[in-house]
């Protein structure tokens, strides 16, 4: 990874065009380093909706998505992204991208984009009373002190700054056991001006802590030994603008868990108490017994 993670998840999601092959567009990516030895699913997500942005163009703005992670993808193999225009209407338009390694799919998206209209507007107000995010200790500062490498992977190799309210739930799950939490986010640094591209980083950042209100339900910090968890599928809608690289408040509840897998619901708004996106996954979750 290089020095300046931001850097490096832009770098991510430049891809490259490989041309036209059975009538789909094509392009080719690579992967970031990730501690845990696997694609980072937020990348190949936002990495597959930056492929179907690039067959619509900017007038039109994706809105929601849905996706499902099908294998882990290998760090060491660049990624194919194959991506199938479905339709394009008066009003929206419909994209497929598939994401491949040697010809396996790892992930399955679909994703709708609308071109931007009047009518209804209404939104479920931020929750009050929560910390400003200069008075929530960093994930990075939580974490730099940890001797082991996804410790330290996690504190100085992810692109963007996050802070958990009330706490992490990393070591220990603190407090009541609820089925809710609340994370500041934003990037590290200043991004483009590209409305699109700010959109593929929110979902991107959309898949880091968004199972963990189903962890501090049921009080099973991260580093439970035998824990074992894993994304299913996850989906995103985009209500109104805003940029990710400035604060965030990433609002997550788990409103069930059963069978091994548990739901999770997030909301982002902004510093203003605007809600710009709602998001969903479902993840594989399975604590060994106790």
């Amino acid at each position: 990874m290089t020095a300046d993670p931001l850097q490096s998840l832009l770098a991510t999601l430049d891809l490259a065009p490989a041309g036209n092959v059975g009538g789909q567009d094509v392009f080719t990516g690579t992967s970031q380093d990730d501690p845990l030895g696997r694609v980072f699913g937020g990348q190949v997500m936002a990495q597959s909706l930056v492929a179907a942005q690039r067959t619509i163009g900017t007038e039109r703005p994706v809105h929601s998505l849905h996706a499902y992670f099908l294998r882990p993808g290998d760090l060491s193999i660049p990624i194919t992204f194959t991506v199938d225009r479905i339709h394009d209407g008066r009003s929206f338009a419909t994209r497929r991208t598939q994401a491949s390694q040697d010809g396996v799919p790892i992930l399955s998206m679909i994703a709708s984009f609308q071109t931007p209209d009047d009518g209804l507007d209404h939104q479920v107000d931020m929750p009050e009373g929560l910390p400003e995010p200069e008075s929530v200790p960093s994930d990075r500062d939580l974490l730099s002190t940890v001797d082991h490498p996804i410790a330290q992977s996690w504190a100085n190799d992810r692109p963007f700054d996050m802070r958990h309210v009330p706490s992490p739930v990393y070591f220990v799950v603190e407090g009541a056991r609820v089925p809710h939490q609340a994370v500041w986010l934003k990037a590290t640094g200043p991004m483009p001006d590209d409305a699109d591209l700010h959109r593929a980083a929110l979902l991107y950042a959309s898949d880091y802590s968004i199972l963990e209100s189903v962890y501090r339900r049921h009080g099973v910090p991260m580093v439970t030994p035998g824990l074992k968890a894993a994304s299913l599928d996850h989906a995103m809608w985009w209500h109104r603008p805003a940029r990710a690289d400035e604060w965030l408040l990433y609002v997550q509840e788990s409103p069930n868990a059963v069978g091994g897998r548990g739901l999770a619901l997030g909301r982002l708004y902004d510093r203003s108490g605007v809600l710009v996106a709602s998001v969903a996954q479902e993840g594989m979750v399975r604590v060994p017994r106790r």
